[in-house]
């Protein structure tokens, strides 16, 4: 991928005339053109010839680069102040060499050279992190190499009685897809950045698809995890639930490359359906609609798909960025999905509820438009930073009790956070992640960049943050801890809790060489 340009670029998009005109009354106006990778400013590489030479000597030299142009590709996520960044040629976070494994023990050999040379290693799959998690700390550390696990994107078995996969870490989300597709299966797990994430990625962050409400969350699908550290290998999943004591698996998911390198998963399959119909409806209120989608996931039927964009995103056409907003008619616009075999009988039940709930069928030209273009809205951040608007995104989640407060507490301070440093703000909503105790929430926030739009976005995600602790929600749905979120972390489970975290982070990796400062202090 292009160091800050998004997926394929046969695939670039431009900026739809209408959104200009948005960008224009936000006082948005176009951005310098961004530096070139070629010519990123790079830091020296200070990585020692002795911990380079066992680095080598673990995976061959031919799969150790110190190229510049590696080098920036692996600086930093995706978050639109990492884009920023990258886009003023600031690459200084950039690793001193990308180490590229090809199995499991090439990965423990490249973890304990690095532990005996004082080196950090940041793990790396799909890159896709929007919070910080591969901005690690530096101080104390002989040099920083980024664990690059392409070339680990093998099915490594299938087992088709008990519908379980294993998978390497590094395969990516269409690679996965088509692995499983040729034996009739799927995972269903379909994230915003599908086309770049990875499996080690959905792991190690907890990764929650597009179609959880009827596949699961991505820590819902594993039943196995193959970690490595720099003491040795840890494999956890001998069955698919046991009472032999707590459940490891799940220290592992969410661990963030912090305690180890995840290096295989094994999941559960579905087949793949046999038909798949998608579909809109429009409420009134957000208000409304939020109930309605209470009501089936505490009642059922389940869809596959379940969103609600609230009313400033179903204007702006975020919910279906190829066709018409909401039906062209206000309110609302709820995205319901069907996947499988049962599609019919299920979308009947399903429309009796809404019906009944106060929804407005819209066909299935709304959701089938959605569904077409779900993977596009990454591909839209690029001209709109060239267009001067700072957009960004954040998540979280919290009870369906406490739902209405939340979103109104996020976005005061958003608006605020914004407001008081001159520019208006549009912020957008939508629920995308229904369960029968709660949802998710998430925000996208347009606005035009102000000087310093790095230090503009801090500022405001500060202020969402303070708010989010305040209304007794979780940081982060499915985005993970990284960096951005580790303070209001460790506020979120207690002191007691963080040192039990950096005892266990201390056990798996004594020289604490694995992505420092990220997840836990």
């Amino acid at each position: 991928m292009h160091p800050y340009l998004w997926g394929d670029p046969e695939r670039a998009v431009a900026l739809p005339e209408a959104a200009g005109a948005a960008l224009a009354h936000l006082g948005a106006s176009p951005s310098p053109e961004p530096v070139q990778p070629a010519d990123s400013r790079l830091p020296e590489v200070v990585l020692p010839n002795r911990a380079r030479a066992a680095i080598e000597s673990a995976v061959g030299a031919e799969h150790v680069s110190l190229d510049p142009g590696v080098r920036v590709g692996h600086t930093r996520g995706w978050s639109t102040p990492d884009l920023l960044r990258l886009r003023s040629g600031d690459a200084s976070d950039a690793p001193d060499a990308v180490v590229f494994p090809g199995t499991h023990e090439e990965v423990l050999a490249v973890l304990r050279a690095c532990s005996e040379h004082r080196v950090a290693v940041v793990p790396y799959s799909g890159g896709t992190s929007v919070v910080g998690g591969l901005r690690p700390a530096r101080t104390g550390f002989a040099g920083v190499v980024a664990l690059d696990l392409r070339r680990m994107d093998a099915l490594l078995a299938l087992d088709a009685v008990s519908r379980t996969a294993t998978l390497q870490a590094g395969a990516r989300g269409p690679h996965a897809e088509r692995l499983l597709g040729g034996h009739g299966f799927t995972l269903g797990h379909f994230p915003q950045s599908y086309e770049g994430a990875s499996i080690g990625g959905y792991a190690a962050a907890r990764s929650a698809g597009q179609s959880s409400a009827g596949y699961g969350r991505f820590d819902e699908m594993v039943v196995g995890v193959v970690l490595a550290t720099p003491r040795g290998t840890v494999e956890l999943g001998s069955a698919p639930k046991s009472a032999a004591g707590p459940d490891l698996r799940q220290l592992v998911l969410g661990s963030e490359g912090a305690i180890g390198v995840i290096t295989s998963v094994t999941v559960r399959l579905r087949p793949v359906p046999r038909e798949r119909v998608y579909e809109g409806w429009r409420f009134d209120s957000f208000d409304t609609g939020t109930a309605a989608l209470r009501q089936l996931a505490q009642d059922g039927p389940s869809p596959t798909v379940l969103r609600l964009s609230d009313e400033a995103e179903t204007a702006v056409n975020m919910a279906d960025p190829n066709g018409e907003p909401g039906g062209g008619s206000g309110g609302c616009l709820a995205v319901v999905g069907f996947e499988g075999a049962d599609v019919s009988a299920k979308r009947e039940a399903v429309a009796r509820v809404l019906r009944e709930a106060g929804g407005e069928p819209l066909g299935t030209g709304p959701g089938e438009s959605w569904r077409e273009g779900r993977y596009r809205a990454p591909y839209l951040r690029d001209p709109l930073l060239a267009a001067g608007a700072l957009v960004e995104t954040l998540e979280t989640a919290t009870f369906w009790s406490g739902l209405p407060a939340l979103r109104t507490a996020v976005t005061d301070a958003l608006t605020s956070a914004l407001s008081a440093q001159g520019t208006s703000a549009l912020v957008l909503c939508h629920i995308s992640h229904v369960y029968e105790t709660g949802a998710s929430l998430y925000f996208t926030v347009v606005c035009a960049q102000a000087e310093d739009p790095v230090s503009q976005w801090r500022e405001a995600k500060r202020a969402a943050n303070e708010a989010i602790r305040a209304a007794g929600a979780t940081i982060s749905h499915h985005h993970g801890v990284g960096t951005d979120h580790r303070d209001t972390y460790a506020q979120e489970i207690g002191p007691l809790a963080v040192e039990a975290l950096r005892a266990v982070k201390s056990t798996f990796d004594p020289a604490g060489i694995l992505n420092p400062g990220v997840l836990i202090s």
